[in-house]
């Protein structure tokens, strides 16, 4: 697929996002974290992610940003924008089988901003997502892709395949909430096959603030087999976590 056919399937379900005025539910949040096991570049890092999700009649999109620094004072902004428009809705047919609920064309614009390590670029990801029914799950999704990567990025074309879910729990009266994402792309000649599973550990601290307020602490474990498609660098970094969700 050229990159103008898939911006403008990327344009597509970002219309079919923001056309809808009234989401069935959004989500805003600001975390913080701090490692020390990196790989590739300085081994201390501090992070500032902001998050956005949101549920659509006819689709849903998730965005987030990393602006990262590390122990040099040198900085770095990277994001991602993931739209999908869900098959179900727009056809008003029942697409559900077995554990999926919904089909949906799922698309990924990824951008990375750290040109003075002349590592800036734009990747495009295309493909199909289902929305899963798990049990005691709060979601879970799987996403297939063709990636469209861009030359700067130092990396062919290949597929990837995306898994999230997030899973609630209490331990007497707290709340606790895991969640994370994985992501498993294929080897081809300018790099290796990666996997990355990022899960994040937390208590919510905020209920005892007020019944509304989620403010969580916690830790992030990163597990990122041959890091940037990078043969045998692989990371194993726990991070601290503060998030707080508006």
């Amino acid at each position: 697929m050229k990159l103008t056919q898939l911006a403008a399937l990327c344009a597509l379900s970002s219309a079919a996002v923001f056309a809808q005025a009234k989401p069935v539910w959004q989500d805003f949040s600001l975390t913080a974290l701090y490692g020390e096991n990196y790989e590739v570049g300085t081994d201390q890092r501090t992070t500032l992610t902001a998050e956005y999700g949101a549920k659509y009649k006819y689709s849903d999109v998730f965005f987030f940003v990393d602006q990262q620094w590390d122990d040099n004072d040198d900085s770095s902004t990277y994001f991602e924008l993931a739209p999908r428009l869900s098959l179900g809705e727009v056809s008003g047919q029942d697409l559900s089988f077995g554990p999926v609920k919904d089909v949906l064309i799922a698309t990924t614009w990824e951008h990375n901003a750290d040109y003075d390590n002349n590592r800036g670029f734009n990747n495009f990801l295309y493909g199909v997502g289902f929305a899963l029914d798990v049990p005691y799950t709060q979601y879970a999704n799987i996403n297939l892709y063709k990636a469209d990567n861009d030359s700067k990025s130092g990396k062919d074309d290949d597929y990837q395949m995306t898994i999230t879910y997030a899973v609630p729990f209490k331990l007497g009266n707290e709340d606790f909430l895991v969640d994370a994402f994985l992501d498993w792309s294929t080897a081809e000649d300018t790099h290796a096959s990666e996997l990355n599973w990022t899960s994040q550990y937390k208590w919510n601290v905020g209920k005892h603030i007020s019944p509304q307020t989620k403010l969580y602490v916690g830790v992030e474990h990163s597990v990122w087999k041959n890091k940037y498609g990078i043969k045998d660098v692989d990371q194993n970094d726990v991070s601290a976590l503060v998030k707080y969700h508006f």
